[in-house]
């Protein structure tokens, strides 16, 4: 353990929360370093094969609920009308976006929103504001931490696009059954997140990029149904505590405990953004668990 000359541990004084997000400039620059070579040249084939912008901007939520734009190689084509989200298999996708998609090459530019501080190099995964708002409840707590380049979540859906192509309804399958476990996945993590754990992560991340199939150590994918097959939501996991990490180091970040002020957003309709009910995830323990928590934060 550190210690500082007044005789108090040195996270005592600077939390993990610091470590955190220095750990965070120092990789995110470092890699950015290591991979221009390879932006400067992903870049250039993009401009000679797709007519449009380099980069693809897209609004996600961030910290605290602030809104910010996220930063992609473009991969499709620049303008084309669609949806939002991708769900499967997208006639918009250019040849060497779909190149860059399988390879994560992609999300390589978010190493500047890392920089930035608008990311972390792990946490949940950046969604849609529309999502954040549909489960807000759960949301709150995830969105006290910056967004991630990685988390567990996002490795065991690393194929998540291949997965929503399965389903006749892959809207309402993103939203009934992906989002839950994605959250509970989040919430496990949070809940004993620190350096070693974040180490860990960026290592399988790099190992996923290259085998996929290892993805399933996360865990099995759920079956993507059929028409035939009607939906039926069971909760898919309850908060039976609030979000809190566990490790008392000098490299505990406490993502859940992040200060940061959730400034409520007001919500927009963003069509073709279809709204579902909320999922019941156990609301009624969960319901007085999170409101005991927020008191707290």
């Amino acid at each position: 353990m550190l210690w500082s000359g007044l005789g108090i541990p040195i996270y005592s004084l600077f939390g993990g929360t610091v470590v955190k997000r220095l750990v965070d400039i120092a990789v995110s620059l470092a890699l950015l370093v290591l991979a221009s070579p390879m932006l400067a040249l992903a870049a250039l084939i993009i401009l000679v094969t797709s007519p449009g912008p380099v980069l693809f901007r897209q609004v996600r939520m961030g910290r605290g609920y602030r809104p910010f734009e996220i930063l992609k190689l473009r991969t499709m084509a620049h303008a084309a009308a669609g949806l939002a989200y991708t769900l499967g298999p997208d006639p918009r996708i250019t040849p060497v976006g779909k190149w860059l998609r399988n390879t994560k090459i992609d999300e390589l530019p978010q190493l500047w929103n890392v920089l930035w501080g608008e990311m972390s190099l792990v946490g949940p995964r950046p969604v849609l504001p529309e999502l954040t708002y549909e489960f807000h409840e759960y949301y709150t707590f995830l969105l006290r931490a910056r967004p991630g380049l990685t988390d567990p979540a996002s490795l065991k859906y690393s194929q998540e696009t291949c997965l929503l192509a399965q389903a006749d309804d892959a809207m309402q399958f993103f939203k009934t059954v992906v989002t839950p476990d994605k959250i509970r996945i989040s919430f496990e993590y949070m809940s004993r997140a620190n350096l070693w754990t974040d180490t860990v992560t960026i290592a399988m991340t790099a190992m996923i990029c290259c085998f996929p199939s290892m993805s399933r150590i996360y865990g099995e994918l759920p079956e993507a149904p059929k028409a035939s097959k009607a939906f039926k939501m069971e909760p898919s996991y309850m908060v039976t505590a609030s979000p809190s990490a566990d490790d008392t180091s000098i490299f505990a970040h406490e993502l859940a405990y992040l200060e940061a002020t959730v400034e409520e957003v007001s919500q927009r309709d963003a069509l073709p953004w279809i709204h579902l009910p909320n999922p019941d995830f156990g609301a009624s323990s969960t319901s007085s668990t999170a409101n005991e928590s927020a008191s707290r934060l």
